[in-house]
């Protein structure tokens, strides 16, 4: 995988940090921990899942929390990077294809499968997801 367009600020350990947000999304969602998954957020982040849209830190903490206590009880997910598109100094896209596994299975069903974007933005060195946006990979 590398970046489709480039920028003179985006460097290799830039695209390495950013390429790692997702696999951390990866180990707060097998660990069912709404903190460590809200920290991948900007304070003022935004979540968008089909029929969900979260607003900031603490409500997406909120909402993961309950999710995971709840519908997301015992699901895993996956996703990797597919393409990275700088933006400008200090942002960037990524683009993925993952999704949520289900409870007590250890593959994703192809009706669960997802295509992801996220902006992040570069806060002191750490890059923060801006906008986490996800859709089904498949037309129904």
């Amino acid at each position: 995988m590398t970046p489709t367009s480039s920028t003179s600020r985006f460097d290799a350990a830039d695209q390495a940090a950013v390429a790692a947000v997702p696999a951390r999304m990866v180990t707060a969602w097998r660990e069912h921990d709404a903190d460590a998954f809200a920290k991948l957020f900007a304070e003022d982040g935004t979540l968008i899942l089909p029929g969900v849209f979260e607003q900031g830190r603490d409500a997406i903490r909120q909402f993961m929390s309950n999710a995971y206590a709840g519908p997301y009880r015992g699901t895993t997910v996956t996703g990797s990077p597919v393409a990275i598109r700088p933006l400008g100094p200090g942002a960037v896209a990524v683009l993925t294809e993952g999704g949520v596994i289900a409870a007590g299975t250890e593959e994703l069903a192809p009706e669960n499968a997802i295509r992801a974007s996220w902006i992040l933005v570069k806060e002191d060195d750490d890059w923060v997801l801006a906008v986490y946006q996800n859709c089904p990979r498949d037309r129904s």
